[in-house]
């Protein structure tokens, strides 16, 4: 694959995490976007509101084009996991915004800057903090695609609702199994192999 086509597709995979973990939030209220969905606190708008100051850091920072809404964020906001969540000042609205202001951003470093343009990480060990575009590439369309696995669990704890996009739940046949008791059946199996009954 060429470069620019090898761009196209990491670029094309960034793009469809991003669109993932913004649907998640779709038809929900203000309490299920923001209630802590794990013992750990992972919640919906954290999720979003994580990944827009990430982007904005990687495809920014690290290659001299800062976003500058998002100058000195982290040290404006010491708390640790702060990026995480959503106070109750927050809207959602301004959220998603900052979430497309800091895709624009990113999408226009992408697309000005080849694979081998020289970043650095500068909260990365020294060993590894001198990057290529490409390296970002990866490194935030992995991250994003690990957050909308997040996104998946919270949504369908939230409500139900599961899948890529609300036209494709992309569970196979697992609606008819979850109908003919396919959970109880993991349940049962599961106990069974832990010696219990």
């Amino acid at each position: 694959m060429s470069a620019p086509g090898q761009k196209d597709v990491l670029h094309r995979y960034l793009r469809q995490g991003r669109e993932v973990v913004r649907w998640k939030l779709d038809g929900l209220g203000e309490y299920d976007v923001r209630r802590p969905m794990t013992p750990t606190g992972t919640n919906l708008l954290g999720l979003v509101k994580h990944l827009a100051i990430i982007e904005s850091d990687y495809f920014g920072e690290v290659f001299g084009r800062p976003f500058a809404e998002m100058a000195g964020w982290f040290e404006a906001h010491p708390e640790p996991d702060a990026d995480m969540w959503a106070t109750a000042e927050e809207s959602r609205a301004d959220i998603l915004d900052l979430a497309t202001r800091a895709a624009e951003h990113s999408d226009a470093t992408i697309d000005e800057l080849d694979l081998d343009s020289p970043g650095r990480v500068p909260h990365w060990p020294d060993e590894r903090a001198d990057v290529t575009l490409g390296q970002i590439l990866v490194h935030v369309a992995t991250e994003t695609h690990r957050h909308a696995g997040h996104a998946d669990i919270c949504r369908e704890l939230a409500d139900g609702a599961v899948g890529l996009r609300p036209d494709n739940p992309n569970m196979g046949g697992n609606e008819a199994a979850r109908l003919l008791g396919h959970r109880a059946r993991l349940e049962r199996e599961a106990r069974r192999a832990a010696g219990a009954t």
